[in-house]
């Protein structure tokens, strides 16, 4: 009998992330010698994790990479790209972004890629951190004068009343010529050594595409995790985030990542010594 060992993988509690990580996490091919486990935490949190290393593999924020590339590498796979679209900015009655520049604006954390995303197209504001979960009540209440919304958020602030301004996705899209919004990517500790490094990764890669080629089981375990999304707009979401680019960045993806990391050195929101170009993405071709 071949010996097991169990590998945790931190995602955030959303449905996109719960349906890429479902067939390895629920057997649905041959993941030996791993048994693979999910631990629910939110993006923030796992940043925070991640600078300690706790999980073998973790959904972190792209914002958030260079402080851990120490420890780990970035997976070629797992992407969450905006094609267009992103992290919104919503406000409870109309107004411009000038007038949402001189207020305060609710982010889901400092090192969220939503914040840089913020401060690469906004430039300096007034900020407050405030869970993701939490930020469309706070805008309604008046507690802050708009809010940046991840998540499923992006597709219900209508129902909730409430006005878009902008969508990042597409100022990045239109900044850059059409590359998509860099978000989230997988990343994999690197003291496991390097062709465990590459089975993991490869075992990320057949789950999603798994997940792509076999959607319901992984569509009814992903719902579970969206805060009472209907069928219908888990299903919207899911696709939003889970798609070829999750398979494999691409040259593009590659591309996004890199200059918004650049992006991010220009304003002083990125380590200066790290060689973005020298980037490596684990099971790229």
């Amino acid at each position: 009998m071949v010996e097991t060992t169990r590998v945790q993988i931190g995602h955030s509690p959303d449905p996109d992330d719960a349906f890429m990580f479902h067939a390895m996490t629920t057997g649905r091919f041959d993941t030996s010698p791993y048994e693979y486990e999910h631990v629910l935490l939110d993006i923030e949190t796992l940043n925070q994790k991640a600078l300690e290393g706790e999980f073998e593999v973790s959904a972190v924020s792209i914002h958030a990479l260079p402080d851990v590339l120490d420890t780990y590498a970035l997976m070629n796979c797992g992407a969450s790209m905006g094609e267009g679209y992103g992290p919104r900015i919503v406000t409870k009655g109309v107004k411009s972004i000038d007038e949402v520049k001189t207020g305060t604006i609710a982010i889901p954390g400092i090192k969220t890629s939503a914040h840089l995303a913020l401060r690469i197209m906004l430039g300096e504001m007034k900020t407050t951190v405030i869970p993701f979960d939490e930020i469309m009540d706070a805008v309604k209440s008046g507690k802050v004068d708009s809010g940046l919304i991840i998540h499923e958020g992006q597709l219900t602030w209508e129902s909730e009343g409430l006005h878009l301004v902008a969508d990042l996705g597409e100022m990045w899209a239109e900044r850059t010529g059409g590359l998509p919004l860099p978000l989230g990517g997988n990343v994999v500790r690197r003291d496991l050594g390097k062709e465990e490094c590459k089975l993991i990764t490869e075992h990320v890669k057949i789950s999603i595409e798994n997940a792509i080629s076999d959607p319901e089981e992984g569509l009814a375990f992903a719902i579970e995790w969206g805060r009472g999304i209907d069928e219908e707009t888990n299903e919207e979401f899911v696709q939003m985030y889970v798609n070829e680019r999750t398979i494999d960045y691409g040259p593009e993806g590659r591309k996004s990542v890199r200059l918004f990391l650049k992006e991010g050195q220009q304003i002083g929101m990125i380590r200066e010594d790290l060689d973005v170009d020298a980037l490596e993405f684990i099971g790229a071709e």
